[in-house]
């Protein structure tokens, strides 16, 4: 390997766990200009990484059977590494010739997952999370956003489950009264962000605002390219997911609807987390494992999330 400072940053599966410690990773990038990166992760979290300045290797462990671990450290262990950051709490670094390494301890209940992130280095100051984007990535990304200087609003309303999901049509209630005439996002467009499967929501969800103010990039980039599209956005709403982590990466101020989900460990580090009359004792009181086929998620209503939005974007113009 080529770095005059060789660091291996193992990141975690999960991709939106990956994207809420990226903070560590841009930490190191800024703080040690010094070093080149290899950076290790899943299908779902390597590629989120690709545009790492100084990144030397992207590896994907496709799957974490025994022999696929002892492949990866075939491919690492002629390195003599100066740092290795483990943010999967492996035995690997243990295995590799370096000269420091930090692994991943056990969860701290009551941690926000960027803090439990910033521990692994001992660091003081904890670093938000942050990916970062080329040339190549935004342009893909500008290409379907154009050059219009009106603000944009974002939402995402995609969910890994059901459970965390808020209705499409209150998105909708909140996004009219902030793009209208006399709202603080008055002018601006509407982008709706997400996968595939999300389409039926965005259809739902774009009736908000006339069709051309609307753009719909759900399914057409990938998360990274998501992510860079996002950091053209004044203001992000979405639910507990991958595309909320997203738009904090991006540096977006964000506000997030949340249930069944723990917003002392998860909530938007750049924003706020907004939930309904439960707390999630409550939820798991009758969804004990959080992972039954249960609608949570009605009982929060539009009003609650757009008065945050319109805080939110207050306290961003003062």
């Amino acid at each position: 390997m080529s770095g005059r400072f060789p660091i291996l940053y193992i990141a975690e599966a999960d991709a939106e766990e990956a994207v809420m410690s990226s903070g560590v990773l841009a930490y190191l990038v800024e703080a040690m200009p010094q070093a080149d990166f290899t950076v290790v992760g899943s299908p779902a979290s390597a590629p989120l990484f690709a545009d790492t300045p100084r990144l030397t290797r992207l590896l994907t462990l496709e799957r974490e059977g025994r022999w696929d671990w002892v492949a990866l450290w075939d491919q690492l262990r002629k390195t003599r590494w100066g740092l290795i950051v483990d943010m999967r709490g492996s035995s690997l670094s243990g295995k590799l010739r370096r000269q420091k390494r930090a692994v991943r301890g056990a969860v701290e209940p009551g941690l926000h997952a960027v803090e439990q992130a910033a521990r692994v280095l001992q660091l003081d100051e904890v670093p938000p999370p942050k990916l970062f984007f080329s040339p190549e990535t935004r342009a893909m990304a500008d290409a379907l956003i154009g050059s219009n200087p009106a603000p944009i609003l974002a939402i995402g309303p995609g969910v890994d489950w059901m459970g965390k999901n808020w209705p499409a049509e209150r998105y909708a209630k909140v996004a009219g009264p902030l793009l209208a005439d006399g709202g603080p996002m008055a002018g601006g467009r509407l982008m709706i962000v997400g996968d595939d499967v999300d389409r039926d929501s965005a259809h739902t969800i774009r009736f908000a605002v006339s069709r051309n103010r609307v753009m719909e990039l759900q399914g057409k980039l990938t998360p990274l390219q998501t992510a860079a599209a996002l950091s053209r956005a004044s203001l992000f709403i979405g639910a507990d997911s991958l595309w909320t982590q997203l738009a904090v990466a991006a540096g977006v101020p964000t506000v997030a609807a949340f249930g069944p989900s723990d917003e002392a460990a998860r909530r938007p580090w750049t924003g706020v987390a907004v939930r309904g009359p439960r707390s999630l004792n409550e939820f798991r009181a009758i969804d004990p494992r959080l992972n039954q086929a249960i609608q949570h998620m009605l009982d929060l209503p539009y009003e609650r999330v757009l008065k945050a939005a319109r805080k939110l974007l207050a306290e961003k113009s003062a």
